[in-house]
């Protein structure tokens, strides 16, 4: 996949530490699409931001298989946030239709169905009123190897190029307590740090958070939604900054 104008890769901007409206600025100059370039407009948070004040959207993306170069998007859902209160009512749920035939794995797992898609739009006719709705905020999301990967090949295909966002990553920040390894005494004496599941329903059972239906895009939004405000109650605070969990 070749990358797009001013393309710099996701592991760079981490070890860089990058300045994400500076980042954006550059982005919507370089942008073609004016969906793209409007979204990029928009401007994002910097880092140096209090959680309080940063507004979010948590984001979850339904899909036919878990490989962005050969699977594609068949629901969204998006959830206007801060860490304080959650927009239900703003909500967005999209059904979309893939160029190819659903999975019957795919099928059981997210429950949409052929007779479902048949009617839905291709992503690219909801497109302005997905960034729209994702312009100005944080993207929050459970595990961002999906939602970024997913819709920066989306975009490829459909308009020749991807798109770039900074998130926060409910899993990853399980994950720094739960997938660290273990202390030096530790690995002294042999013993393995005991593995956690950091899924969205396991991650959510460890902050007494109800069970909701897996797999629908807008009840995981929510449920995402839900997580990071529980992470950052009991781990975080709403004073701490925007840089300390988003990448």
């Amino acid at each position: 996949m070749k990358a797009g104008p001013g393309h710099i890769s996701r592991r760079a901007r981490a070890a860089a530490g990058i300045a994400w409206p500076q980042r954006f600025a550059a982005l919507a100059a370089a942008a073609r699409d004016p969906r793209l370039q409007s979204f990029y407009a928009q401007g994002v948070p910097a880092g140096d931001y209090l959680l309080k004040d940063v507004p979010m959207v948590a984001l979850d993306i339904e899909t036919t298989g878990l490989d962005p170069a050969r699977d594609e998007i068949v629901s969204i859902g998006v959830v206007p946030m801060t860490v304080t209160r959650i927009q239900a009512s703003a909500s967005r749920y999209w059904v979309l239709r893939p160029d190819g035939d659903l999975k019957p794995e795919s099928v059981t797992i997210h429950a949409i169905t052929h007779a479902q898609i048949e009617a839905a739009p291709d992503l690219d006719a909801i497109l302005g009123e997905l960034l729209e709705a994702l312009a100005g905020r944080i993207v929050v999301v459970h595990c961002r190897s999906i939602e970024r990967g997913f819709l920066d090949a989306a975009l490829r295909a459909r308009i020749g190029e991807g798109i770039e966002f900074p998130v926060i990553d409910t899993m990853e920040l399980e994950a720094r307590l739960y997938r660290r390894p273990p202390g030096f005494f530790a690995w002294l004496l042999g013993r393995r740090r005991r593995t956690e599941s950091i899924r969205l329903a396991d991650s959510r059972s460890r902050y007494k958070l109800p069970r909701y239906r897996a797999h629908h895009a807008l009840t995981d939004a929510l449920a995402t939604a839900e997580l990071l405000q529980a992470q950052v109650a009991h781990r975080f605070s709403a004073e701490s900054s925007l840089r300390e969990l988003c990448l």
